[in-house]
């Protein structure tokens, strides 16, 4: 017998425990707006298009030592399913990337070679600068975190690390710029500043 979920107007018998305190939902906090398939399907073109883009260039030109790093999919998740996010804009996407970059590097090449010393330095530092300079990028974190943990491409490519971050940046704002407004013109981005 499979038992039915309760209404919502039944309260479940043991919903003030304490075990639940983390799952009930916030106060006002529905079931938020419809999700349309047209908007999904185009967020899933643009994520397509701008990551096929970026691997296709690593691809080409080896010469230029680029990369695909792990959080330009998270980048990708920001620009194309929540493109009006504060987090997703230009200055965002590119200011956040490329200062973590940097951070990361520096935390590699000069503070003493202990993994968990350049690591945390490397996020907070990374976060620290990204709000001093209103560029909070979610995925720089990670951008700031693979400089220091990456691999020994990564870490010999040294200051040239920066480039295919910024060139990376560069490519996926342009395929959000693009898919965002053929969806909804004039909807992307929010803000240029």
């Amino acid at each position: 017998m499979t038992e039915q979920p309760p209404r919502e107007d039944e309260r479940l018998p043991d919903a003030d425990h304490p075990a639940h305190a983390r799952t009930k939902p916030f106060k006002g906090h529905g079931r938020g707006r419809e999700v349309k398939p047209l908007a999904v399907l185009v967020a899933w073109l643009g994520a397509f298009v701008g990551m096929a883009a970026l691997a296709f260039v690593v691809d080409r030109l080896p010469t230029l030592q680029l990369l695909v790093i792990g959080s330009f999919g998270a980048s990708a998740v920001l620009l194309f399913g929540a493109p009006k996010a504060p987090f997703s804009q230009p200055r965002n996407l590119i200011g956040g990337h490329v200062i973590s970059a940097l951070v990361g590097v520096a935390c590699f090449s000069y503070l003493p070679d202990t993994m968990f010393i350049q690591e945390a330095a490397a996020v907070s530092t990374a976060i620290a600068l990204m709000m001093i300079t209103r560029t909070v990028h979610p995925p720089g974190g990670a951008t700031a975190l693979i400089a220091v943990i990456g691999s020994e491409a990564v870490h010999g490519l040294g200051w040239g690390y920066v480039f295919p971050v910024l060139l990376g940046s560069l490519i996926l704002l342009v395929a959000a710029l693009i898919s965002n407004n053929l969806y909804e013109p004039g909807s992307y981005p929010v803000r240029w500043d």
